[in-house]
């Protein structure tokens, strides 16, 4: 591992206890910053409700640490908009956000157009499939941009553990995903291994900085989080970057073909930085086993990436409004 590395682990990286939350709320009054949660969401009745709950619960109506929590649903066929505003969150449909550019299906779409319906000084993304949530999540995240002011994106970092077919589940410490070590891990210590010290690269429970936010090109689609990282990097610097420990993590695992397409979109992601003149064939041939033989499955890889938000004419105009 890199010096560097070693360094900004011992300086960068941090527990959900070295914040008492009384001294986040101190910061938040001294700084006037304002906290958005942000929760992408696609038929995800069963949990979406329990999170925003608790964020609700804990951190805006007992404490004043979040300012909005805003819902964001890309296209649900449940009842993930009416449990969410049930639960006490705002709710807005992605294709109601900027509409005159037309959405495409993905999950960094929905965080890049959740910049025009937030106001938040500082966003923080929290995926909607969280089971057992807690609002550690949260304040764990947003407290280093609160007390820290070279700080500009934090990154949660946690153990995942993994259902197994029998029911249990086994748990293996510090590892992440199946997709973030068989592929986002290897990428980046092989090509930007000043980001190999972050614990989940693929997480999506992170908060930033709106004026870092709006200055970052956004994958549509699952490449988002490592595109995000790099990008970051590249903009702010290793220092500006951080990662707290908050404990668990559990949510609903994808089979493996569906992991398939994520690692696809994001080597892609990655080659695209890596060369951005180079062609790269944006599909991925999978298989599927139908009666006595295997049948081929040709998907296309998120290969679109939203621009900037602050190059869009409306989230200027806002701004200044």
């Amino acid at each position: 591992m890199l010096e560097e590395v070693e360094r900004w682990l011992a300086d960068r990286s941090w527990s959900v206890a070295d914040r008492p939350l009384h001294r986040i709320l101190a910061a938040k009054r001294a700084t006037g910053q304002t906290v958005s949660v942000v929760l992408p969401a696609l038929n995800e009745e069963a949990t979406v409700g329990d999170i925003a709950g608790v964020v609700r619960r804990d951190l805006m109506l007992r404490v004043p640490l979040v300012d909005e929590i805003v819902v964001v649903d890309s296209g649900s066929t449940d009842r993930t908009s009416e449990v969410a505003a049930a639960a006490g969150a705002t709710v807005v449909h992605r294709d109601t956000i900027l509409p005159r550019i037309p959405a495409v299906p993905g999950k960094g779409e929905v965080l890049w157009r959740s910049l025009l319906v937030t106001r938040g000084d500082i966003v923080c993304f929290v995926d909607a499939d969280l089971r057992e949530f807690s609002a550690d999540f949260v304040s764990g995240i947003v407290g280093p941009l609160l007390t820290e002011p070279d700080v500009h994106l934090v990154k949660a970092m946690y153990d995942r553990p993994f259902t197994v077919s029998d029911g249990g589940t086994a748990t293996t410490a510090g590892q992440g995903g199946r997709v973030t070590e068989l592929m986002a891990r290897p990428l980046l210590n092989m090509h930007w291994p000043r980001l190999a010290g972050f614990v989940q690269p693929l997480g999506g429970e992170y908060a930033a900085r709106r004026s870092l936010l709006e200055r970052l090109p956004f994958p549509v689609g699952y490449g988002v989080e490592l595109g995000m990282l790099v990008d970051a990097l590249h903009l702010v610097g290793l220092d500006a970057l951080a990662q707290v420990d908050v404990g668990v993590r559990r949510h609903r695992h994808q089979n493996g073909q569906a992991l398939g397409r994520m690692a696809a979109a994001i080597y892609h992601t990655a080659q695209l930085r890596l060369a951005r003149s180079h062609l790269i064939r944006p599909t991925l041939t999978q298989f599927e086993r139908i009666g006595n033989t295997f049948v081929p499955r040709t998907y296309s890889v998120d290969t679109e990436e939203r621009p900037p938000m602050a190059e869009i004419a409306e989230y200027r105009a806002r701004k200044v409004a």
